[in-house]
């Protein structure tokens, strides 16, 4: 188990702390239509972090190619018609470029500054020229007001109970997970970025902010940065 992770619950749990069984039954919100307003119709994407799939067959099925890597084998086991690498992100390279590349699943926020460079250093690895990164932050509210909870149209209950600064810039969060035969729990530590820390982060990864695609500034879509061409000097 990676420090500062851990899960319980029924089934395997990965090195972050994830429940299989339990990614396998939560819904999914609007991200799949967000993802296909602000992409190519058609395009080739390299899902980095892909889990159980409940991203990846709602693309599928939106006529997406998708390329789908976890660093989980129980997690992949679950992905259906898509093509999958069982690899981390970090040290990704697959040799070829997509039009999207996808870190969702607020990724970007790993504690670890290192991994998270070699995330961002993967996404612009495999970007194709005039492609595009898609990424998911944290809201600005979410290691605030809390205790808090919601429940899910189809009856469970996801409730974030504590979120507390253990090292310098690194939360420890707590989240709940409570179906009516089954509770999932998941500790893991992140790392709280400011917009300016997110796009220096992006900056620093050859990447720039091309569009935030929600009010809410969670849903970001990157370009690769464009070197500015060489100065020439005028003949006399």
């Amino acid at each position: 188990m990676r420090a500062g992770h851990q899960g319980t619950g029924p089934g395997p749990i990965t090195p972050d702390g994830c429940a299989v069984e339990l990614y396998s039954r939560l819904s999914l919100g609007a991200e799949p239509d967000i993802i296909a307003a602000a992409v190519p119709p058609g395009a080739s994407i390299l899902e980095l972090g892909c889990g159980v799939g409940r991203m990846t067959h709602p693309l599928l099925e939106r006529g997406f190619t998708v390329t789908a890597v976890d660093e989980s084998a129980e997690m992949l086991e679950r992905v259906r018609g898509a093509r999958t690498v069982h690899a981390s992100i970090e040290d990704l390279d697959l040799g070829e470029t997509f039009d999207v590349v996808l870190l969702a699943s607020f990724l970007v926020h790993t504690a670890d500054i290192e991994v998270r460079r070699g995330m961002l250093r993967t996404c612009t690895r495999h970007l194709a020229d005039g492609g595009r990164v898609l990424i998911q932050r944290e809201g600005a509210d979410y290691h605030t007001n809390l205790p808090r909870e919601r429940v899910d149209p189809s009856g469970y209950i996801v409730r974030i109970a504590s979120s507390e600064l253990v090292a310098d810039g690194v939360n420890s969060v707590f989240a709940e997970y409570v179906f009516p035969d089954a509770t999932w729990t998941q500790t893991f530590r992140v790392r709280p970025l400011t917009r300016q820390q997110f796009e220096d982060a992006l900056a620093e990864a050859g990447l720039r902010v091309d569009k935030y695609l929600t009010e809410d500034g969670i849903w970001v879509r990157a370009a690769a940065t464009v070197a500015e061409a060489p100065a020439t000097q005028e003949e006399d």
